[in-house]
């Protein structure tokens, strides 16, 4: 869990492309060896990036880059749908931030084994020997680090997929839930239609957005997974399609 002054800094990182030591020591007035040590300390969870003289977040495909972005939000709507998963399922995780904070949660309190379309995902394990971690073979997108293409199609054909969870870029009521990417946009749907309980898991910034390309419609989808900053007219929706709203 962060300290508000680290979450004060994530913040206003979030306004801008690059912020630097001495202009957060006087936004926040505290020294710059404390905003050194804040920084290092996020940059170590993976949440911004340093540079010379202050760090940066950027908003890209990059999941390092975008975990940033919300924090809080996400975090506390991954601890709420890991109480979602039971001790000893395997399960599914397509990719997207929220799903990372998830996979950390989920490998901190439960023995579960993780299926993943996603690289970067998967590397947040590679120190922990008890972590059961399957990856899913495809061509790499180095960005995003998800794997994607006919042989990761191949490989979902393979296994039986119990609860899915899968990320989003956007969503409206016309276009339904899309993303930024149309080959990770394919895998998804692939794996909506093969799994027998889909989580849609997203912060509320994404609604009311339409991305490049549709993923599924909400009556595709079992769960959706968000914080309370949705709108009611989108929970009233949601709700209307038999979705069952987890707000966190």
């Amino acid at each position: 869990m962060l300290n508000e002054r680290q979450n004060k800094i994530l913040e206003i990182l979030g306004r801008g492309d690059l912020t630097s030591v001495v202009s957060l020591s006087e936004a926040l007035k505290v020294s710059s060896v404390t905003i050194r040590q804040d920084l290092n300390y996020l940059e170590g969870e993976g949440l911004l990036k340093r540079v010379h003289g202050g760090a940066v977040l950027k908003d890209a495909d990059d999941l390092s880059n975008r975990l940033g972005y919300n924090y809080e939000r996400k975090l506390q709507i991954a601890k709420k749908v890991a109480s979602y998963v039971c001790e000893g399922e395997t399960i599914l995780i397509e990719s997207g931030s929220v799903n990372v904070l998830l996979a950390r949660e989920l490998l901190k309190v439960k023995k579960v084994t993780i299926v993943t379309t996603n690289v970067y995902l998967a590397r947040q394990f590679r120190k922990n020997q008890q972590a059961n971690i399957i990856i899913l073979g495809g061509i790499y997108q180095h960005d995003s680090e998800t794997l994607v293409g006919k042989m990761t199609r191949a490989c979902i054909d393979q296994i039986n997929i119990n609860k899915a969870f899968i990320g989003i870029d956007g969503y409206t009521s016309d276009a339904g839930f899309t993303s930024r990417d149309i080959f990770r946009a394919e895998i998804s749907s692939y794996i909506i239609q093969k799994a027998r309980d889909v989580f849609i898991v997203s912060d509320s910034s994404k609604f009311g957005k339409t991305e490049l390309t549709n993923v599924c419609h909400s009556s595709h989808i079992q769960h959706l997974a968000t914080d309370k900053g949705l709108s009611q007219e989108f929970q009233n929706e949601f709700i209307e399609a038999g979705v069952e709203l987890i707000l966190a």
